[in-house]
Parts: C-alpha cells; sequence; structure tokens
C-alpha cells in the first residue's frame, strides 16, 4: 500500500480591513491567536496560525487589512500584506457577501494582477444573504480578476470551512510539517498575552480609543507558589485624555479590561493568572518610527 502523501504550504490571508481574516483563522485551528474586533484595522502584526490534520498542515499569515494608511504606522501594516503575497504558496482573497465591491476590494484585485501564486477569492459572512443575491456577488468579482477557486463561506458559523480547507489542500504540494502537530501558532505567549489584553480594550472604548492603542507585556512569571502567574502589561495611548478615558471612573474600565482578558488568558496558560495593568501615554506613537518598533513592529517584518 503507498505511503499517503503528507502536503503542506503558508497561505496568506489578505482583504480590507473587518471581512473577517482573523475570525476565519481562528476558526480553523480552533483556537483564538488573532484578535477580533468589528473595528478595522485590528490585526496590526504578521499572525501565523497553524492547522494540522491527516492531509497535512497548513501555515495561515493572517495580515492587516490593506487600506489608505493614515500614520507611519499604516504604512508599514499595509506594506506588510503586500510583502505576504510573495512569500506564500496559496492566497486567500476574503471580501464581505453584504457589503459589494468597494474601492478597497479593486486596489486589493489591482495589486493581485502581478501575483504568480494561486489565488482564492473566498466570499465570507455568506449567513447575511440570501442566496440569490450570493451569484451575482461573485460574477462581478469574476469579472475583474480570474480566480483560482471560489470559496463562498461564513467564518463565524463554520458555514463551508471544511470545503475552504480540502480546496486548500488539492492545491499544496507535497511537503513536511513546518511545526509540531500540536502548535497552533509561532508566536510567544507574551505577545499572544499582549494581543487578549488589547483586543479587550477595543471591545470596551467603542470609538474613543480607535488604534490610539499599543499593548506591551513587560513581565510574565510566576509566583513562589507555583499556581499563579504575574503579568504586568503597559497599555499606551497617544493622548492624555485617552488615558484618562480606558482607565474609567475609580478605574472602572481598566479593571473590566482585566477581568476580561483574564478569563481568556488563564485558559492559554493553564494557570490563574495575577494581571497588573498600568496605562501610559506616548505622544503620537504611530508616528515615531522608534516607538514602533520598541512595541513590537520590527523592521525585518517590513522589509
Amino acid at each position: 500500500m503507498s505511503k499517503k502523501i503528507h502536503k503542506s504550504g503558508f497561505v496568506a490571508l489578505i482583504g480590507r480591513p473587518n471581512v473577517g481574516k482573523s475570525t476565519l483563522m481562528n476558526y480553523l485551528i480552533g483556537q483564538k491567536v488573532a484578535i477580533m474586533s468589528d473595528k478595522p484595522q485590528t490585526t496590526r502584526n504578521q499572525i501565523r496560525g497553524v492547522l494540522t490534520n491527516e492531509e497535512g498542515q497548513i501555515v495561515f499569515l493572517d495580515t492587516p487589512g490593506i487600506h489608505k494608511p493614515q500614520s507611519r504606522l499604516g504604512e508599514w501594516l499595509v506594506k506588510t500584506a503586500q510583502n505576504t503575497l510573495a512569500e506564500v504558496d496559496l492566497v486567500l482573497f476574503l471580501v464581505d457577501a453584504g457589503e459589494g465591491i468597494g474601492a478597497g476590494d479593486r486596489y486589493i484585485m489591482e495589486n493581485l494582477k502581478g501575483v504568480r501564486t494561486p489565488v482564492f477569492l473566498v466570499v465570507n459572512k455568506i449567513d447575511q444573504v440570501h442566496p440569490d443575491k450570493l451569484f451575482p456577488i461573485i460574477d462581478e468579482y469574476r469579472k475583474i480578476h480570474d480566480f483560482t477557486e471560489i470559496v463562498p463561506i461564513s467564518a463565524l458559523k463554520g458555514n463551508n470551512t471544511n470545503t475552504l480547507t480540502n480546496v486548500i489542500f488539492e492545491h499544496l504540494q507535497e511537503g513536511p510539517a513546518y511545526y509540531p502537530s500540536d502548535q497552533v501558532t509561532d508566536h510567544p505567549e507574551r505577545f499572544i498575552v499582549g494581543e487578549l489584553v488589547r483586543e479587550k480594550v477595543l471591545e470596551l472604548t467603542k470609538e474613543e480609543i480607535p488604534h490610539s492603542v499599543a499593548v506591551v507585556v513587560e513581565e510574565m512569571s510566576i509566583r513562589e507558589n507555583q499556581q499563579t502567574i504575574y503579568i504586568r502589561a503597559e497599555i499606551y495611548t497617544e493622548r492624555t485624555s485617552q488615558k484618562g478615558i480606558l482607565i474609567g471612573k475609580q478605574g472602572a474600565l481598566l479593571k473590566e479590561v482585566g477581568k476580561r482578558a483574564r478569563a481568556e488568558i488563564e485558559p492559554l496558560l493553564g494557570y490563574k493568572v495575577f494581571l497588573d495593568l498600568w496605562v501610559k501615554v506616548k505622544k503620537d506613537w504611530r508616528n515615531a518610527d522608534f516607538y514602533i518598533r520598541q512595541f513590537g513592529y520590527r523592521d525585518e517584518d517590513y522589509s
């Protein structure tokens, strides 16, 4: 009996901000490694999620949403997403079924014209549109770009995601396992912890603190009783007024951020967590290369 072929490869998720890239990756690998928010430009780093099954291994790269940058940080984010296209075996271009083609989608498809890598059109949020409206939407995209495959899904509910995984494997070549079978990301725990804290800030502050927040985990250590992990994280904002909003009346909002983040961090680490949060101000940090690097956005990630 012939030995089963093990397939593997790197797959990029691209698309406008807020089309569900992080939601899809988290669903496919069965665990949260990328933060989710209803605000655009949530993903700031090139998040790697690893899916391993009997067919092989898929390494997903969840890129920042491609958008018109408004700051130095924004420029770096868009460059990261664009550079990813040249490094992978396959590209998933996610679009929102309920919104139709926008200027952002056209901009991305223009970038895809020079890409030799196979590109799938993944039409997300199909649970939010009537089936009769889905085919005209797909036809609009098909007229603009010659996609290798077109797969409609709902990342939130998991509709047709198994089909997407199967079709991805059909287009991957034989290859090794790049990561152990039980590993779901290549990011260190500190990074994931910081992202979970930032996610809760986005959840609770609505439009008052849009994307001027960075989170740096300064310390993670096991306490003497060996049963609790102490985590000190610093939340940076750009203005003093934002700091006041983040802390809230008598510290109420910051406490709620800590409570929600701790509820997700503890299952991740397998320990009780003492989460010590501090809020600091770094004026206009998103336009300062020094702070962009200090907060984890490395030069080598954007070259």
